[in-house]
């Protein structure tokens, strides 16, 4: 159910945020996202009975953590898909696997099995099909995209890595609330900063109005605390396989509902990857 959330769910969250993004301010919108999150994580963590408290170190991490994945993962990944089609950034962001595994060899020096070694040659192989597209990438704007998305998901995988061994709330639900909350108030001194326009959610329209429900709910306080717990229980390469299927997902939700291009190369490209999803899901668990 983990992985289904973190491969279903957030590869529906690029649609969902591109939807929000048309009529939201990027980081604005962020912020109203993961606040509303926070507090309905809160919420549920105290009526089921969890602990709340957070020591200074977990808190000093959980900053950490909050900014990468939140404030660059997301808010300035949102800004990014002003520029691109929500299927292609979700095809650039599977690249972070590549990421996460040439991290954890130079901070881990952790040896990469072959099956992982040929998924990675897999991933370069699908992620060159689809940047070669020249049709696709038309423009200054689209290549300033890419570069931000690339710039979030190296943060991003430099998070999964440090996540899986930091000293973090125990609770799931709690380390991924007190993320948000801490997410929530950098995203809204960033928005404040860049002049941002606030708006009630009562003046949206009724598809940003749902888009923001579907993030708030499902993208954040479901399939995150799985994520959350996803690194702590199986390897930091499986959990990051997400970004091999979300594309897939965004890729044809992007096409069906926001009628983006989609190329009979982006689908070999989509097909190149998720074989490269198997090879690293498939590999044999090292003993640590």
């Amino acid at each position: 159910m983990a992985f289904f959330a973190i491969y279903i769910i957030w590869g529906s969250t690029y649609l969902w945020n591109k939807i929000a993004v048309t009529a939201l301010p990027a980081f604005f919108l962020a912020f109203f996202r993961f606040l509303c999150a926070s507090i309905l994580i809160f919420l549920i963590a105290k009526v089921s009975g969890k602990k709340l408290g957070i020591t200074k170190k977990q808190l000093k991490n959980s900053i950490f953590v909050a900014f990468l994945f939140m404030v660059s993962g997301n808010g300035l990944f949102v800004w990014a898909l002003k520029y691109v089609d929500s299927g292609f950034a979700a095809l650039l962001a599977s690249t972070q696997p590549l990421f996460v595994l040439l991290l954890m060899r130079l901070i881990d020096n952790k040896k990469m099995q072959l099956k992982s070694i040929i998924g990675v040659v897999f991933g370069i192989l699908g992620m060159y099909l689809l940047v070669s597209q020249q049709e696709l990438v038309t423009d200054d704007d689209t290549l300033l995209g890419i570069l931000l998305i690339f710039t979030c998901v190296i943060g991003w995988s430099y998070a999964s890595v440090f996540v899986s061994k930091a000293d973090l709330p125990k609770n799931h639900l709690v380390s991924t609330g007190y993320q948000m909350i801490i997410a929530s108030v950098m995203l809204a001194i960033v928005s404040f900063s860049l002049g941002e326009q606030w708006t009630s959610p009562l003046t949206w329209n009724y598809d940003v109005q749902w888009s923001m429900f579907l993030l708030i709910v499902f993208g954040s306080l479901v399939a995150f605390t799985a994520f959350n717990y996803l690194l702590k229980e199986v390897s930091t390469e499986k959990v990051a396989t997400s970004s091999y299927v979300n594309p897939v997902v965004a890729l044809l939700l992007g096409w069906w509902i926001l009628d983006e291009e989609l190329t009979t190369q982006s689908l070999i490209a989509a097909s190149i990857l998720l074989v490269g999803v198997y090879f690293i899901t498939s590999r044999k668990k090292q003993n640590s």
